[in-house]
């Protein structure tokens, strides 16, 4: 009966982590919500990202909301009744030498000023403990300790399952072909028939740039498509996910063995073919880092690799919050493939704007206008 209705209270246009998740939170919120998906939930960034869960290195504007997730994954069973196979050994960032380590440091003190803790300098002989299969030749690094790792896909269907079971009608395979003002609501039209509601959330993801240039507010969005392989299961030697920022990489061991290697190499995404293709002369490099760090990889084989279509924005920071122009128009993308840790929190945040116009979540510096007024 409810994937008929065509009329709601909100209308969710993108069936990502983000999308499942701010359509969850508005049920809870008691409003009648629609969601829409081109493909199925999860299918593009959500469902084949790294799953970190990560408040480390993240640009400061985006900690407030980090916070407010972080809290909801460590008791994400009660909230999507499925604990989205989150671990929370926390996350590493690890200084590769003196130079990059000072930068650490210096990141640490800022964030102290400005009254964040999340994040403490290790030296070689902590990491060394936390980590001990890195090289001998790293000075230390950063540790979040409350950080972790999900399954990605896994999680974004428990909030999809669990939006369902509080009302939310999901039309998975329906493609949006333009939005308009239909006196006070909004129609969405798709291949599938138009649908109305007064507040629409346009979290699209990869695609979320042609439903804000329909509504007259174009972003400088860019589609990417970054690249993970896995290995073969291997002896356990790793708990905490790893990450480097000289050189690219993300890196964590699963329970089963076997380590997945990300962070941030990108292959060519085909987003109206709905493929992505894969560098491997990117992946060597990937793969050549893990060698200079962790000697204990170097027999280990690759069995798979892939790439998800996420968005990025020039910035890489998301467009989130009201439209700029339009009443009852509300953004959530351009996570710029660090979106999965945020997704939760996000939710609850659009959820509480939607329902009483303003969150007590700072969200100041991503809102769409910083792409469409001119300084």
């Amino acid at each position: 009966m409810s994937a008929e209705r065509r009329n709601a209270d909100v209308i969710v246009i993108g069936g990502g982590i983000h999308g499942c998740s701010t359509a969850l939170h508005c049920a809870m919120r008691g409003l009648s919500v629609i969601l829409i998906e081109k493909d199925h939930a999860g299918r593009h960034a959500s469902g084949v990202n790294a799953g970190g869960v990560r408040q480390l290195a993240r640009h400061v504007a985006e900690i407030p909301l980090s916070n407010a997730s972080m809290a909801l994954w460590h008791n994400i069973a009660d909230l999507v009744d499925d604990d989205c196979g989150f671990t929370s050994d926390g996350q590493v960032l690890v200084a590769e030498d003196e130079a990059e380590l000072e930068g650490c440091r210096a990141r640490v003190a800022d964030l102290t000023l400005r009254g964040f803790h999340h994040e403490e300098l290790i030296d070689a002989k902590e990491l060394r403990s936390i980590v001990p299969a890195v090289s001998e030749s790293c000075p230390g690094g950063v540790i979040s300790r409350r950080d972790g790792a999900a399954i990605p896909l896994r999680a974004t269907q428990a909030f999809k399952r669990k939006a369902e079971s509080l009302g939310v009608a999901i039309r998975e395979g329906v493609r949006v072909t333009k939005i308009g003002q239909d006196g006070p609501n909004w129609r969405v039209v798709t291949d599938a028939g138009d649908f109305l509601a007064p507040r629409i959330v346009n979290a699209a993801g990869a695609w979320a740039d042609r439903i804000a240039s329909d509504l007259g507010e174009p972003v400088p969005l860019s589609v990417i498509a970054p690249m993970l392989m896995i290995t073969a299961p291997l002896p356990a030697f790793i708990k905490p996910v790893v990450i480097l920022r000289g050189r690219k990489l993300s890196f964590k061991q699963f329970d089963n063995g076997t380590v997945l290697i990300g962070g941030g190499h990108l292959g060519t995404p085909l987003r109206d073919e709905n493929v992505t293709l894969l560098d491997w002369r990117k992946l060597a490099i990937s793969a050549g880092t893990v060698w200079d760090l962790f000697p204990v990889m170097r027999g280990a084989p690759i069995v798979r690799a892939w790439a998800g279509i996420e968005a990025r924005m020039p910035d890489d920071l998301p467009v989130f919050g009201k439209s700029a122009r339009h009443e009852g128009v509300y953004h959530q993308f351009g996570f710029s493939a660090h979106g999965f840790q945020l997704g939760p929190g996000a939710g609850a945040v659009m959820a509480e704007i939607i329902a009483t116009g303003r969150s007590n979540v700072p969200i100041d510096g991503l809102g769409i206008a910083r792409f469409t007024t001119t300084h």
